[in-house]
């Protein structure tokens, strides 16, 4: 009886709010589909969800990280994956839709957002998802060597990207969980003059043979705070493939890899611990 009154309140479009450990949680219905969420931290979005087409994305870099979960194996070949980061469980939702018999690892240290997205957001019990209340860090060290065909990473404080997770040790311990032919694909955030950015990019070619990175032409050429999705592995990478797809979504970005990237972090050392700082905190503007 739980279960229907709440697909009720749904249908009235009404939103949801709670309390968890990193502010006020809010789920605002999506006005154009009927069962869909976007999950708002403090104000700031953090997740879109269709519970009825777990395979739609609606934010631009969840959509490009989903073409490399399509791209990182055959079609429908079942993954092992970790995601650090829940949100609202999105890229968990997509890839148990497109790759049946995924197995799952979520690593989110907010166990009340956790509970929240759970009781309003119920996973497809036959989803193998298996979440842990832990800093991301500590959670990815539980995870067995050579375990993950890809590590996802798309963790915020606040707005902030933690700065233990934006360092070579760090992405030492992803490749650690990583499979030989496994990726590790991160969610990143900058604006002018894309100091951190340039930073992340000479970081991950510090540990990875093979970088890639999708964004937004204007965050390109630095003219507005946006997100970039960094996609890194010891193999060659589909490039022409995900340039192709990145290109024709809904809000198209452009994709840059081998000499130009390199080119684009110029004279950008890798981070290490000692030296490591959150991301920028993004404008007020970018959530109005």
């Amino acid at each position: 009886m739980a279960g229907k009154s709440r697909d009720k309140r749904r249908g009235t479009g009404e939103p949801v709010v709670g309390q968890v450990d990193g502010g006020r949680a809010e789920l605002a219905p999506d006005r154009e589909r009927a069962r869909a969420w976007t999950l708002l931290i403090d104000g700031a979005p953090q997740s879109h969800v269709d519970l009825a087409d777990p395979l739609y994305l609606d934010f631009a870099y969840q959509r490009r990280i989903g073409h490399l979960i399509d791209l990182v194996a055959p079609a429908r070949r079942p993954l092992n994956v970790v995601h650090l980061g829940g949100g609202a469980l999105t890229l968990a939702r997509y890839t148990a839709a497109s790759r049946p018999r995924s197995t799952q690892q979520v690593v989110e240290i907010d166990s009340a957002l956790v509970a929240f997205v759970r009781e309003h957001l119920p996973l497809d019990p036959q989803a193998r998802v298996r979440v842990r209340a832990v800093d991301a860090r500590a959670g990815l060290a539980k995870v067995p060597d050579g375990w993950a065909d890809l590590v996802i990473a798309d963790v915020f404080s606040g707005s902030r990207t933690p700065a233990h997770l934006t360092s070579a040790e760090f992405l030492d311990e992803v490749r650690r969980a990583l499979a030989p032919t496994g990726w590790y694909a991160a969610n990143l955030t900058d604006g002018p003059p894309l100091t951190h950015l340039r930073g992340q990019i000479a970081t991950a070619g510090s540990r990875f043979a093979e970088l890639a990175v999708a964004a937004d032409p204007v965050v390109w050429r630095g003219k507005r705070f946006g997100n970039a999705v960094l996609v890194a592995a010891d193999r060659e990478l589909p490039v022409a493939e995900f340039t192709r797809r990145v290109a024709s979504d809904p809000h198209p970005g452009r994709v840059e890899h081998g000499r130009a990237l390199a080119d684009f972090a110029g004279g950008a050392v890798p981070v290490a611990d000692a030296s490591a700082v959150a991301s920028p905190e993004p404008p007020p503007s970018v959530f109005r």
